[in-house]
């Protein structure tokens, strides 16, 4: 197999016209990059495309971040074995190339989801454009007290406490600390940490720190609660928020009974404080 092309343009691709799959995983880094290297843990961001090969077959494409859309997030600890083991211990800058057999992929089941079968190997192609480890933070996080609203610590994992009184009736954003990066535009994938606490009793009911996984979220695409599209986009990388989401821009009337375990009623107003590490 042969791939041609410069790090960050679609990868050319040329499988071989007379030779099937071997069933052994062959990883190889083809463009070797000198920066931050990926650990087990980290969310990585690459431009990447993916196909399903088999025997007496075409390859198929599953998928590309180079028509059109931006990279895609490939968080190390959901990844297919073979795909894990190709992206650890790469580093940001690099191109790495993965055919991975069954065996170390979907196995047997194949993914339904995909339109993989059983017998397809996966290829990748992925250009590593970003990493962040479980544990990041903004740079300098600063403390919150404003009359009124939430108090927020300064620590790298910031603490909410909520005071007395009503909840502010509209969007409320502050930012605690202010970012130097790239302005975040709609559309864009973004790597965040976050904490989220319930206006009405203080309770902390989701923490991307206390999961140990930094979020992907496509921001202003109506992906995430509206309350994040407003709030996120036009802010700068490296920003610590404080978001107030009152609940017709949050979960509104119905709260979340889909997801009972977060403990979100009817009408709660949500308090969050979200890290912007990048955006892509």
């Amino acid at each position: 197999m042969k791939v041609k092309g410069s790090f960050g343009a679609r990868p050319e691709v040329e499988f071989p016209k007379k030779s099937s799959p071997d069933g052994k995983l062959a990883l190889s880094t083809q463009i070797k990059g000198d920066g931050a290297k990926v650990a087990d843990g980290d969310l990585v961001i690459a431009k990447y495309v993916g196909y399903a090969w088999r025997k007496a077959s075409d390859p198929k494409l599953l998928g590309s971040s180079y028509q059109g859309a931006g990279p895609g997030a490939f968080p190390s600890w959901n990844l297919v074995p073979g795909l894990k083991k190709a992206l650890v211990g790469s580093k940001v800058g690099s191109r790495v190339v993965a055919v991975i057999p069954p065996k170390e992929g979907y196995g047997t089941q194949g993914s339904a989801r995909l339109q993989v079968t059983g017998e397809d190997t996966l290829v990748y192609v992925l250009d590593v454009v970003g990493t962040y480890p479980k544990g990041a933070s903004v740079e300098a996080p600063k403390a919150l007290d404003e009359a009124g609203l939430p108090t927020v610590s300064g620590d790298a994992v910031p603490t909410i406490g909520i005071p007395k009184g009503a909840a502010p009736s509209k969007l409320t954003v502050r930012a605690l600390t202010q970012g130097t990066g790239d302005t975040v535009r709609s559309g864009q994938l973004l790597a965040i940490q976050y904490v989220g606490a319930l206006w009405r009793n203080g309770k902390v009911f989701s923490s991307s720190w206390g999961d140990n996984k930094v979020y992907a979220a496509v921001i202003g695409a109506e992906r995430v609660i509206k309350g994040w599209d407003e709030a996120l986009v036009g802010q700068k990388v490296g920003s610590r928020l404080l978001v107030i989401t009152p609940p017709a821009m949050a979960y509104g009337a119905k709260g979340q009974k889909g997801l009972p375990k977060y403990g979100i009623k009817s009408g709660d107003t949500l308090v969050y404080v979200i890290d912007v590490l990048g955006a892509y």
